[in-house]
Order: structure tokens, then C-alpha cells, then sequence
């Protein structure tokens, strides 16, 4: 078993835990973990079968985590399965929002657990080294883990329409990794058109539901028209 990989796990679902504590949610931790494994399992099938692997035919390398898995594919299933565990109540969403983002914060901080923290070389005086090597590189993971733990912090000051929150926590998200992905080491560059989508899409469906609803909060607030026909 990659026990670092775990210590990593289990420090997301520490934030997690204790950010749903800190709001009142922790009957919301077991929707959450459900999310997180959907997604686990969702990213690990893409990650196969990118890599040419037939799920069908190697059904046990699914439980191979460490062989890959798929940024998309672990956001899209986490995301489906909380958009249809909260279909009744959308609020769910907003709420959870914060507590989603510091675990993701504890995620990647867990990257101290696997000796996975670090991107490209730089000369800033808080790069650091791999051991035997001479070269300083930056922190990469940590610095992701700043931008969620700040942007769950700020998600719990702000109290806006139903779907607002949820929609800048996914542009957070995807922000955060669109913002350090150019330092992590890539042969590819990473999903950079993922990430982007991301953050449009979030920024976008926050404003335009913000939009509607002060739009309807303005319509209840007029006052009805008199009755021509009414003496």
C-alpha cells in the first residue's frame, strides 16, 4: 500500500472535516466523501483508458491509484454526484463550498507527506531542493493549497444567491490550478484548456445567476400597477 498517498488523502479529508464542523455541516461529510470517491473512481477509468488500458479487460488496475488518475475526469464524476446527491435542495452546494475547497487545500499540502511539492527550478529565497540536487524549485503544490485555503476562507464572508457560492468555488478551483500549472513539471503542459473552462464557466454562471435573481428581487419590489377598471 502507498501509505504517503494516504497520509495525502487523509490530510483532505481533514480539512474537509473540520471546515463542515466549523459551519454546522458535518451530517454533510458523508455526501462529500461519496463525492470524493465517485470522482476517485471516475479520474482512475479516464486515466486507464487514456493510457490504453481496457477497464473492462484489467477491471483490478482500477484500484491502482497511484498508476494515474485523471484531473477532468475525478473533477466531472465529483461534481455529477454532488450536482444529483443535492438535486433537491441546490443550497446544499453553496453551503458545502468552502469545506469542498479546504479539502482540496489539504490534498495538495499533503504533497509534504509524499516528497511531491516541488516544480520548476526558481531563485526565490523559498525554493527548495531535492535531496542530492542543487537546483531550488518552487513549492507548487503549496502554493495551490494557499490559493484554496484562501478562497474557502473568503467563500464562507460571502452570502449571495443560490448558486453563486458554488460557481466561485469552481472558478476557485479551477483558477488555482490554471494559475500554477505552468510550474509543475509537464511534458504536455497539463490541462490548461480545462482549467480555463473552469474558471470562465464559474465566473460566468456566478454573475448571470446573481444577475436573475436581483433581477427578481426587483420585480417582487415594484409595486403592482392600478386597476384601470377599478373606480
Amino acid at each position: 500500500m502507498e501509505f504517503t498517498l494516504l497520509a495525502a488523502a487523509l490530510t483532505g479529508v481533514v480539512g474537509l472535516w473540520l471546515v463542515l464542523r466549523l459551519l454546522g455541516l458535518a451530517p454533510e461529510f458523508d455526501r462529500l466523501l461519496g463525492a470524493a470517491a465517485v470522482g476517485l473512481f471516475a479520474g482512475r477509468l479516464v486515466a486507464m483508458v487514456g493510457a490504453g488500458v481496457n477497464p473492462l479487460v484489467n477491471p483490478f488496475d482500477v484500484l491502482i491509484v497511484r498508476g494515474g488518475v485523471s484531473t477532468v475526469g475525478a473533477a466531472v464524476g465529483s461534481l455529477a454526484y454532488l450536482a444529483w446527491s443535492a438535486r433537491r435542495d441546490l443550497r446544499i452546494l453553496d453551503a458545502v463550498s468552502p469545506a469542498v475547497l479546504a479539502g482540496l487545500s489539504g490534498w495538495h499540502a499533503g504533497c509534504l507527506w509524499r516528497g511531491t511539492c516541488l516544480g520548476a527550478a526558481t531563485e526565490l529565497p523559498w525554493g527548495w531542493a531535492l535531496a542530492g540536487s542543487d537546483v531550488s524549485r518552487h513549492p507548487v503544490e503549496l502554493y495551490a493549497a494557499v490559493l484554496l485555503a484562501l478562497g474557502a476562507w473568503a467563500l464562507t464572508r460571502i452570502h449571495r444567491p443560490i448558486g453563486v457560492e458554488a460557481s466561485l468555488a469552481l472558478a476557485t478551483a479551477a483558477g488555482a490550478r490554471l494559475l500554477t500549472e505552468p510550474l509543475r513539471p509537464s511534458l504536455t503542459g497539463g490541462p490548461v484548456w480545462w482549467y480555463a473552462a473552469g474558471v470562465v464557466i464559474g465566473i460566468g454562471g456566478a454573475i448571470l445567476l446573481d444577475r436573475i435573481a436581483s433581477e427578481k428581487a426587483a420585480v417582487a419590489r415594484k409595486p403592482a400597477s392600478p386597476d384601470p377598471g377599478r373606480d
